[in-house]
């Protein structure tokens, strides 16, 4: 080979060196530009669902990174492990309980899990129990000002994330009936959209398209079997009653006549004033939607965030003909049932006697 063949050949070689170095630098620039992007890249940025997440203890970014993924917080749990390497992250995140949203970009993400487990906070929201009532508990432990959560029960647009939303009632009292009552267990961080976020996914695991099929089945929708739970809840003292209690209203649907049912009316005074003892006559007449002595067919919405078991009650029904109840002279919270409006009356004159001697004694 000749010394110019020989010459020709270096600088050849010397260039796809070159080549493959600068190649590499741009390869270097591009993952660097990459992963520094990432920390300020979310998810999904107008998101207000706000997701519990548990670290472990030992776990890996590359545990944490499949776990954030795996939760639909983040969209790549390799992109995540690249962008800790990258900012020399790694070993720094620690083990604990957190609230993470899909808003949350790989940055706040980080430096979230790099202060450590948050401390939890237990609270129960007991059945019956209305949006407003819920507001009230939890101010009064002190996770939220009432005023402000109210308001992002009445406004805060969850429609979007939780989809069985889209079909309950319009307006201010769409999360009414499916803020569902349980205790609950949240970091200490958590924010009104958290615990909002939280009872709604509980909800959304508790009713199961097995229960669909059953509404369906019934000829009711899923708000439709959720409103008639919710006046279940609030009209049933006692398991045992709820199933037959479920049956009068829905014989009374059947039958076109108007469900009177006084935790409706009570819903209704309760949303300007405070609940009563006993409806006068002129609170049957008050003149809204959820007044069933005043219009026939179901309120339109739940009255209160029934339980399962209101829930099992209005999707199984006894079978009845049963047209009324009261609660029983026994003074137990049990109801005595009827299918005419006579014995009606004889068992509503028994208890208010029963129920008048023991305040008399007790007095």
């Amino acid at each position: 080979m000749s010394k110019k063949a020989k010459a020709k050949g270096k600088r050849t070689v010397m260039k796809v060196i070159l080549l493959i170095v600068a190649l590499l630098i741009v390869l270097f620039l591009g993952l660097i530009i990459y992963a520094n992007s990432l920390g300020g890249n979310a998810r999904d940025s107008g998101s207000k669902t706000m997701i519990t997440v548990t670290v472990e203890k030992g776990s890996t970014t590359s545990d944490i990174g499949a776990l954030l993924e795996k939760k639909k917080i983040i969209n790549s749990g390799s992109a995540f492990k690249l962008y800790t390497a990258y900012k020399r992250l790694d070993g720094t995140y620690q083990a604990g309980t957190y609230a993470l949203s899909p808003s949350m970009t790989a940055s706040e993400i980080s430096h979230i899990l790099q202060n450590g487990k948050t401390n939890d906070i237990t609270f129960t929201i007991p059945e019956g129990y209305t949006e407003y009532d819920i507001a009230s508990r939890l101010a009064s432990i002190g996770l939220v000002d009432k005023d402000q959560f109210v308001s992002l029960l009445e406004n805060g647009g969850f429609s979007t994330e939780y989809t069985f939303l889209k079909k309950a009632q319009k307006g201010s009292h769409n999360l009414e009936g499916y803020l569902f009552p349980s205790t609950y267990t949240i970091p200490a961080t958590s924010d009104g959209d958290f615990i909002i976020s939280t009872m709604l996914s509980a909800y959304q695991k508790v009713f199961t398209d097995a229960d669909r099929v059953k509404a369906k089945k019934l000829g009711y929708s899923e708000n439709e079997i959720i409103i008639i739970a919710s006046i279940i809840e609030k009209e049933a003292a006692v398991d045992k009653d709820r199933a037959k209690v479920a049956s009068v209203i829905y014989n009374r649907l059947d039958d076109g006549m108007a469900l009177q049912m006084d935790s409706t009316v009570q819903y209704v005074l309760s949303l300007s004033s405070d609940r009563k003892k006993d409806l006068s006559i002129d609170d049957t007449k008050v003149d809204s939607k959820y007044n069933t002595y005043k219009y026939t067919g179901l309120p339109p919405g739940p009255i209160c965030n029934p339980g399962r078991a209101s829930i099992e009650a209005a999707l199984n029904p006894a079978k009845t003909k049963y047209m009324y109840f009261i609660l029983s002279d026994k003074l137990d919270d049990t109801m005595v049932f009827s299918t005419t409006y006579k014995q009606f009356l004889k068992d509503k004159d028994a208890y208010y006697k029963a129920r008048d001697k023991a305040e008399k004694k007790n007095n």
